[in-house]
């Protein structure tokens, strides 16, 4: 069934991190927010939260704002993973059927959903 693209309401994107490359996500995070400075900037997590394996730090944005923000990730992610998935109202297939990697895959606890 084909769903329309308006169902997707906003996305997130995750930037991953440890603690040898978390000063690196600071940065990348820091030239986002200069560029970006309207979009929604959550907090640092220096641990694994939700489905996500590794560390990380949440970007919310508006849809309208996917064509600018998804390449400027593809471009300046500096060798961090990026996880990007759409807010369409259904959690486990936004997380898993239509995420967007930029680096290597990660695998996602998917049981929380």
């Amino acid at each position: 069934m084909e769903k329309p693209i308006s169902s997707i309401k906003s996305y997130h994107a995750h930037i991953y991190y440890d603690a040898e490359t978390k000063d690196l996500a600071q940065e990348v995070r820091g030239r986002l927010e200069v560029n970006f400075p309207d979009l929604t900037y959550g907090r640092w997590h220096d641990k694994p939260v939700g489905p996500h394996p590794d560390w990380s730090s949440q970007v919310a944005f508006p849809a309208s704002k996917f064509a600018d923000v998804a390449p400027w990730f593809a471009l300046n992610r500096a060798g961090l993973v990026i996880f990007i998935h759409p807010e369409s109202g259904d959690e486990l297939v936004d997380h898993r059927d239509h995420a967007i990697w930029l680096g290597a895959k990660r695998d996602l606890d998917l049981s929380i959903f």
